[in-house]
């Protein structure tokens, strides 16, 4: 980081997580929280110059159980809720935007929630803001297990799971053309790339102008992508 006096010293923490079932019926989730700090040492009294927090959660199903969803959804509601009125439907409105394909019109999945360059204010100090964060890390287990668990052993066909690998491809896409944190990553000189990619799934599959069966289930999710939906 640098200013007019020098370069600045920053500090960046975070954790990330995406899991990729084998399962078609089990949904692949994301999350990340991050923070950053910038430092100013020759202040004395007061170093730190900025700081903030970002991330969020959200849930890629192949096939759309919307029990499911709304179980997920509501999780983070409930933390977003017990810290501020408006975060929830601001950072669920931010997410479906951030997550947009635009090349293919649609969602990489159903949302959850997305923030970034959220700094303490009077309202949110910088403890707050870490009890909210936390929050959101606590009750990733609780919002997404029991998806896991339900759906883990349900039968599936070898069509379910070329449809998982269709959608897998769209799920690359965006993480390959338009995920920040990609982006930044590979700017990073000397930089983890293979960390950097973890995120995409093992296997993936692109068709030559793929249709799907009207009113199927396949048909069900590609509709619910295109509009977002309140869970």
């Amino acid at each position: 980081v640098k200013q007019e006096k020098g370069e600045l010293e920053f500090y960046v923490c975070g954790i990330s997580l995406v899991n990729h079932p084998v399962n078609p019926n089990a949904p692949t989730v994301h999350f990340n929280y991050r923070y950053f700090e910038i430092y100013d040492r020759s202040n004395t009294t007061n170093p730190r110059l900025a700081c903030w927090f970002g991330g969020g959660s959200d849930l890629t199903p192949t096939y759309l159980s919307e029990p499911d969803a709304t179980h997920f959804h509501q999780h983070l509601k409930k933390v977003c809720d017990a810290h501020h009125p408006t975060y929830y439907p601001t950072f669920k409105h931010w997410c479906d935007q951030y997550f947009h394909i635009p090349h293919r019109d649609e969602a990489r999945g159903i949302g959850g929630i997305f923030f970034d360059d959220l700094e303490p204010t009077k309202e949110m100090p910088v403890e707050d803001l870490f009890k909210f964060v936390r929050g959101c890390g606590d009750v990733f287990i609780p919002s997404y297990v029991p998806l896991v668990v339900r759906n883990m052993d349900k039968p599936y066909t070898a069509q379910m799971k070329e449809w998982q690998q269709v959608r897998r491809g769209r799920y690359a896409e965006f993480n390959l053309l338009y995920d920040r944190g990609t982006k930044f990553g590979f700017q990073t000189k000397g930089a983890n790339y293979e960390a950097i990619l973890m995120s995409l799934p093992l296997t993936a599959r692109w068709e030559y102008k793929k249709k799907v069966e009207e009113d199927s289930d396949e048909d069900f999710i590609q509709k619910v992508l295109k509009r977002p939906r309140e869970w």
